[in-house]
């Protein structure tokens, strides 16, 4: 990382203050010593023009439609890997060789079943418990059941915490399915992979086979690799300043999902679905398509446009492909849903008003009607984008406990209440 000097002139007063530069993207501006030198603070509500971090896992252009993992295209770790090696991608920084990957697997696959006290931990939630609540507990309560790798300061239980978290967030997802439908929780089997385990954990039942089907379990691990890590996001500097504390890391990546419930963030797709119940149906399609080009309807379209992307979301490209696939498998016909969203799809992609403000269909567009059409009720969507962002959060948390400049998160503000004033007792007030 290279640095050089800009000057910022505060009053009369000129200071030089460093620009650091990455491999690729903006350079900031190291501001680090300005309330030292001028006594001021900055002010970016959201964050959005600040680097809160230095960080070599994930790039975004935002501009371009480009997504890298550890500098690989997601384009390509999508079509040709599985998860697990995007997992082990995002861990380590490289990918991993046929013996490395074979070792991963392995350790992942045996850490899937929990702590059997955990089964009567669930008893405890009411049985229309909205299943992110119950994920938030029951990550959180990990720590109480894992408490032999919770020590941040020792590399080795760092690990095992990071593994029992990849291999388990899968089977508490199911639980947490299972316990909301009142069916029997299923335990994983160590002969099947990732995805086809979860697959089996959400929808066998032990009264008779259930057979994963190949082609709805390679379009879960696909979305799972798409929404596997996406930067600094909310939740993602939520895991991180969790972290900063020195906070165990079951507590951090369960603050992660509390962030990621917000209907700003991981609810994105849910709320796409939910839009496509409100249209109904293919005939009421130009009646809303007006109302968004209104500017004065507060109706808008979800799962159009991106706040990264000003370009085509790059998983919404693999995404599109995927979601076809499934219903194509799946040979769902008569579903108004699905013909809305099609419908919807078609013009979007024609039509100048999206093309030239750049509303293209995004991943929650895609990834909520093929979880839909694979059995997923609206509810589990979110916990799905948990399941899959859990190595993204691990990764961060574990790169940023391993830096030597790292420090305890404490954002500044711009105060606007009352200045100070004198406490006037009780018998004096009017």
């Amino acid at each position: 990382m290279t640095a050089h000097t800009t000057s910022l002139k505060v009053d009369d007063k000129v200071i030089d203050l460093p620009v650091k530069e990455g491999t690729i993207g903006p350079a900031v501006v190291d501001i680090g010593k300005l309330y030292a030198q001028t006594g001021m603070f900055t002010y970016d509500p959201g964050f959005t023009s600040t680097a809160a971090c230095e960080s070599k896992i994930t790039y975004i252009d935002g501009d371009e439609g480009v997504l890298l993992y550890r500098g690989y295209p997601i384009e390509q770790l999508a079509e040709h890997g599985d998860f697990l090696e995007s997992c082990y991608l995002l861990l380590y920084g490289e990918l991993p060789t046929p013996t490395q990957k074979a070792d991963f697997d392995y350790r992942v696959t045996r850490h899937t079943m929990v702590h059997e006290q955990m089964m009567r931990f669930f008893q405890g939630f009411r049985r229309d418990a909205h299943p992110m609540a119950v994920m938030v507990a029951s990550v959180g309560a990990m720590s109480a059941f894992y408490h032999d790798s919770t020590d941040i300061s020792d590399p080795y239980q760092r690990m095992v915490a990071s593994m029992r978290m990849i291999a388990k967030m899968p089977t508490l997802a199911a639980m947490a399915f299972k316990y909301s439908i009142g069916q029997p929780f299923v335990y994983p089997k160590n002969d099947l992979d990732y995805t086809s385990n979860f697959l089996r954990m959400c929808f066998a039942v032990p009264c008779e086979e259930y057979k994963v089907n190949p082609v709805l379990s390679r379009a879960l691990d696909r979305i799972f690799i798409l929404h596997a890590d996406h930067e600094q996001n909310a939740s993602t500097s939520t895991v991180r300043l969790a972290g900063s504390s020195g906070a165990n890391p079951f507590a951090c990546i369960a603050a992660g999902i509390a962030c990621l419930w917000g209907p700003a963030h991981g609810g994105a797709n849910e709320a796409a679905l939910q839009m496509l119940q409100e249209i109904g149906h293919v005939d009421n399609i130009p009646k809303y398509i007006a109302k968004a080009k209104d500017k004065n309807d507060p109706f808008r379209l979800m799962g159009f446009g991106h706040r990264v992307y000003k370009n085509y979301d790059p998983r919404a490209k693999i995404m599109q492909k995927t979601c076809h696939e499934v219903l194509n498998e799946l040979g769902i016909k008569d579903d108004p849903l699905l013909d809305v969203a099609v419908e919807l799809e078609r013009i979007a992609l024609s039509d100048p008003y999206f093309i030239e403000k750049k509303l293209y269909p995004n991943i929650d567009f895609y990834s909520g009607i093929t979880l839909k059409a694979m059995g997923f009720p609206t509810d589990m969507f979110t916990v799905l984008f948990a399941l899959a962002r859990t190595v993204g959060w691990i990764g961060q948390w574990k790169e940023m406990i391993e830096d030597p400049g790292q420090r305890i998160g404490r954002p500044r503000q711009l105060y606007t209440g009352e200045p100070r004033r004198e406490y006037t007792p009780m018998a004096q007030r009017r």
